[in-house]
């Protein structure tokens, strides 16, 4: 902190003391004056009044007056007065105590010669000591003069520095106070009104008011750095709400996009556009995965080769379900809000599996209802008809060969139906608990793996998002039963079941053996297999393929477009 050296105070104090002192000064100066001039004029009056006694001492000696030893003593006494014996003082000019002196001595003279008779002596040189006591009379005039010449200038020199004093002191306090003052108090109006650009104080000085300065100074230092510090912290506090009211923004039209009936494609590319377009994205990728090597790829914008690619995984309850991949353009993405539409998607997508595996229990259960429904009715109605058909038999003699024919007619007629039966029961009673379609088709291979020996080997590149509940199931029928077809038809080594997509975008499995191939796409009899792959098939909107393989053996593929 900055120290005093030049107190306001003592400075003031002091040119007060010294108005005061010039004042006591220039009193007693004049006092002094007036002092040294109270016996002046009866000095004058005593000098006059000797040339008067001396020319009445002349007229005492012409008339031979009887008074002249008494005017003698009188005159003795006025020459020797004591205003006039003040003149010896040390504050008289030398001049006059010298005329006065020479006074003196000739009245010696003269008094002697008074005293002898010697009148004619007397009055010859009469003249000369008049002459000389009105020099000595104009001497102590002058001098008296002088005095109150001197005590008025000591007086109007008083006056003027008193008044210069004050007019400095006024000026001083001005100068080192007022404008100091006025100018904190401009500046405090400019800080109050959240300004701190004010002109600037004068913290040279080294007195009370440059402390006072230097301290105004510092505080309002101080404020303006506070101040900018609070102003930045709510630009960024604003900065930072408007950010995430954005965010929630983003956040709630990415839900409203995933809150619908069925989670598809179409929602997931809605979620995508809306976070490229808020966030100003060159492009963002989603790559969903697979328990296999399925992998379902959705892109929204232009890749940009010379930017790097951003990624976040995907994942849920411990889950890796894919990834999240961006390109930024030259700003930045919210870390946040991109963490929590990786969490949205990841739920989209979890949601969406789940959603899948509850439509695809659905329609499990709704077949197994059917298959129960054939199996406690139409089975039965046909059991019943078989055991009514053999004891027709035992009835009817042999040598009927009529109608012993028709009997036979309707046995091959009715164990055809009682085969279809079987094989509709067969496929209604299928059992696929897994939405993903790595692992259904793992679920649907081990129980036909079990009815064989042949090693049916299984590559899966196909995404499970790429097929929807429906999909699924009938694909996963029509391989079911390929790979029956194979087992029981192909007498093979080896059974190969593949999925992947197709350069355009659609879904492709293909179900390969080495056997001895197929030799007719006309099915026998009461067989219905290729029939219901078929329609299958069209029912998922694609086409399928049957024939022989280039390798040897059968291949059939079905190819059908994404959900």
């Amino acid at each position: 902190m900055a120290s005093v050296k030049r107190s306001v105070t003592n400075s003031i104090a002091r040119m007060l003391i010294a108005i005061v002192i010039l004042s006591i000064l220039s009193a007693g100066l004049a006092l002094i004056s007036l002092a040294a001039s109270r016996t002046d004029a009866e000095a004058i009056n005593i000098s006059g009044s000797l040339r008067m006694q001396s020319y009445r001492l002349a007229y005492d000696l012409t008339t031979n007056s009887p008074y002249l030893n008494s005017h003698i003593r009188q005159y003795a006494l006025s020459i020797n007065a004591p205003a006039l014996k003040e003149i010896n003082e040390f504050y008289f000019p030398a001049d006059i105590q010298q005329k006065y002196q020479t006074l003196l001595d000739r009245w010696q003279e003269l008094e002697q010669e008074l005293t002898h008779n010697n009148g004619d002596v007397y009055i010859s040189q009469l003249a000369d000591y008049v002459n000389e006591i009105n020099e000595f009379v104009l001497a102590i005039q002058l001098f008296s003069e002088l005095k109150l010449k001197a005590a008025v200038f000591i007086s109007i020199i008083s006056v003027l520095s008193t008044i210069g004093l004050v007019f400095y002191v006024i000026h001083f306090s001005r100068r080192e106070i007022v404008d100091p003052l006025n100018r904190m108090v401009a500046a405090s109006h400019y800080i109050q009104t959240g300004r701190f650009d004010h002109q600037p104080l004068d913290v040279e000085k080294h007195n009370e008011l440059g402390v006072l300065a230097t301290a105004f100074t510092s505080m309002s230092s101080d404020l303006a750095k506070m101040y900018q510090s609070l102003a930045q912290k709510v630009e960024e506090k604003t900065i930072k709400l408007t950010q995430a009211n954005r965010s929630l923004g983003v956040l709630y039209d990415c839900l409203q996009a995933l809150s619908v009936s069925q989670v598809d494609r179409q929602c997931f590319e809605q979620v995508l556009h809306i976070v490229r377009t808020s966030e100003n994205m060159v492009a963002i990728r989603l790559e969903i995965q697979d328990s296999g090597e399925g992998r379902w790829v959705l892109e929204e914008g232009d890749e940009d080769k010379n930017r790097i690619w951003q990624h976040l995984p995907l994942q849920q309850d411990e889950q890796i379900l894919g990834k999240m991949s961006w390109q930024c353009s030259d700003t930045a993405v919210h870390p946040q809000l991109i963490e929590n539409v990786s969490n949205i998607l990841s739920r989209g997508i979890y949601f969406n599996r789940a959603q899948k595996r509850y439509l695809q229990v659905l329609l499990m259960e709704e077949r197994a209802t059917i298959a129960r429904e054939l199996h406690d009715s139409l089975a039965q109605s046909l059991s019943f008809l078989r055991i009514q058909l053999t004891l027709l038999k035992r009835v009817i003699p042999s040598n009927n060969e009529k109608a012993m024919s028709v009997i036979t007619d309707f046995d091959q007629a009715l164990s055809s139906a009682y085969r279809q039966l079987r094989e509709l029961l067969a496929t209604f009673r299928l059992t696929i608990q897994e939405a993903d379609l790595h692992e259904a088709l793992n679920q649907l291979i081990t129980p036909l793996q079990a009815q064989t020996e042949v090693p049916i080997q299984m590559h899966c590149a196909l995404s499970s998002q790429a097929l929807n509940a429906q999909q699924q199931v009938h694909a996963l029928q029509i391989v079911r039963e390929a790979v029956l077809n194979a087992i029981k038809h192909a007498n093979a080594s080896l059974i190969s079941i593949h999925c992947e997509p197709t350069g355009d975008g659609n879904n492709m499995i293909t179900i390969t053996d080495n056997g001895a191939g197929i030799k007719s796409l006309d099915e026998p009899e009461g067989h219905y297999g290729l029939n219901i792959m078929s329609e299958r098939a069209s029912r998922l909107g694609g086409t399928l393929t049957i024939g022989p393989h280039e390798e040897g053996g059968t291949l059939v593929r079905l190819i059908f477009p994404q959900q």
